[in-house]
């Protein structure tokens, strides 16, 4: 068994792709479906799978995120680069960086144009 990919339905193709390539995700592909929908399929560079799916169905203005929905975690090179890129893009942590105990790896969480929790993860030494 292999994971393949995480799919979330977005708003605005646009800023999306925008938001996960400052995180550092490239774009693969797009995928039509019919005339309803378009799915936009993101990865890490270098590595072929898991990828994220963005779904976007036309005609569609937003979703409800729901309570069971937790987040998705990436780990970055540089978190404060990583910042200061999505910064630009107006879009700020919902808290500082920080470390869950001392020597720690350091994170903190953004959110996507949609809403959806990212963990961003600067992995210690």
């Amino acid at each position: 068994m292999r994971l393949i990919h995480t799919c979330y339905r977005i708003t605005d193709p646009h800023q999306s792709v925008a938001f996960y390539e400052a995180l550092g995700l490239e774009k693969r592909r797009e995928m039509p479906i019919r005339d309803e929908a378009i799915n936009i399929f993101m990865g890490v560079p270098g590595e072929e799978l898991p990828e994220l799916e963005l779904t976007h169905n036309y005609g569609v203005e937003s979703y409800e995120l729901g309570t069971a929905y937790g987040h998705v975690a990436l780990t970055v090179d540089d978190l404060d680069v990583t910042l200061e890129h999505l910064k630009e893009m107006g879009i700020e942590p919902e808290k500082p960086p920080y470390r869950i105990h001392e020597g720690g790896s350091r994170l903190c969480f953004v959110r996507d144009p949609d809403g959806y929790r990212i963990e961003l993860l600067e992995l210690a030494g």
